[in-house]
């Protein structure tokens, strides 16, 4: 049994970290940092609650500490935490910057302990099934692949004031981006160039609430995307090949049914409803066939489940430090490429081996 030590008790720990590490066989919710209140505790009767950091870092018994912080926080705590030879997981964006997660990276090695980005859009019933579909072929050549979190919430922030914050790590490409890398990057690896477009689109003053990414691949534009001005939500995917198109409406369910609960105990977890699924258009002579393509279970459970079994030495880590150096640099050349106004040629060269 693997005791965890979640750092935090905010939205990011009380609807995805904590549900999620008590529903996984071998782990064990153990303590938590909650600095002035008894949420976790209600929540998690039993539950050890330390009122600092300091307190938990100094519990022998931990072997995960989970960083579910402010992102400006990530990389300091999380530095700490390595240096003292502790295993972490991180909150997306693993850090604010490439050179940060180097660092890291660099500790984690000489430590050797686990660092790994939190990165559980991976397992979304969409992401899977599209997965499946380009693997099937079933739009020939993929010529253009969109992928979005649209949303509709025009009014200012009122709580989570961090989130407002340049210097915190807030607006929505630290906050969103790092998942549509991410998965571009799972889906067709590292792009050849960047360009994006990141905006402050709501009244008054703030950081940045919209953003377009384009990434460029050989016969191949990625384009990805978040706003809070969106109503309707624009297709969360939208994929055109030289044998036809897929569309795929709505977010994963897993978010929704997570702010619900402490303990997964639903035997139809992660199941997308039949009239949310994605529709799969192909062309045929004078025409096209169309057909809802069954989605597959998402299930963000299995990213704890991998970081059970590469804590147990079964496995490799499910998403590693490399994986959050790259989100992080290519991050870095879409904010380059909006304050320059022009494509950003990316250069891999200074990648960590």
């Amino acid at each position: 049994m693997i005791r965890v030590g979640l750092v935090g008790f905010g939205m990011a720990a009380r609807v995805f970290h904590a549900p999620l590490i008590s529903s996984v066989e071998g782990l064990e919710l153990a303590a938590v940092v909650e600095r002035n209140s008894d949420t976790a505790a209600a929540r998690y009767p039993g539950i050890e609650v330390y009122r600092s950091f300091e307190a938990m870092l100094a519990d022998a018994s931990l072997g995960l500490f989970v960083l579910a912080t402010p992102n400006g926080t990530h990389f300091p705590l999380a530095k700490q935490l390595l240096k003292a030879g502790k295993n972490v997981v991180v909150d997306k964006p693993m850090t604010l910057t490439s050179a940060e997660a180097a660092e890291l990276i660099g500790l984690a090695k000489k430590f050797r302990v686990l660092l790994a980005p939190f990165q559980s859009r991976r397992w979304d019933s969409d992401f899977l099934t599209i997965q499946k579909l380009l693997h099937e072929g079933s739009l020939g050549r993929l010529v253009a692949f969109e992928s979005r979190l649209d949303r509709w919430r025009p009014a200012p922030l009122t709580e989570r004031l961090w989130k407002e914050s340049a210097e915190a790590g807030g607006g929505k490409l630290l906050d969103l981006g790092p998942h549509l890398v991410d998965q571009a990057l799972v889906l067709f690896g590292k792009p050849e160039a960047v360009s994006a477009e990141v905006v402050r689109e709501k009244d008054g003053p703030g950081v940045d609430d919209a953003f377009t990414i384009g990434l460029r691949y050989p016969g191949l534009i990625v384009t990805l995307g978040a706003n809070s001005l969106s109503l309707p939500a624009a297709p969360r995917f939208h994929l055109r090949g030289t044998k036809g198109g897929y569309v795929k409406n709505g977010v994963d369910p897993q978010e929704a049914a997570l702010n619900k609960v402490t303990h997964i105990d639903d035997a139809a977890w992660g199941q997308e409803p039949v009239a949310n699924w994605g529709v799969l258009h192909v062309g045929i002579e004078g025409g096209s066939v169309t057909r809802p393509v069954p989605a597959l279970t998402g299930d963000y459970r299995l990213y704890y489940a991998g970081i059970r079994d590469a804590l147990l030495g079964k496995a490799p880590a499910p998403v590693t430090g490399i994986d959050g150096w790259r989100v992080a640099r290519v991050l870095e050349w879409a904010a380059e490429s909006s304050e320059k106004r022009c494509e950003i040629v990316c250069d891999w060269s200074d990648e960590l081996k």
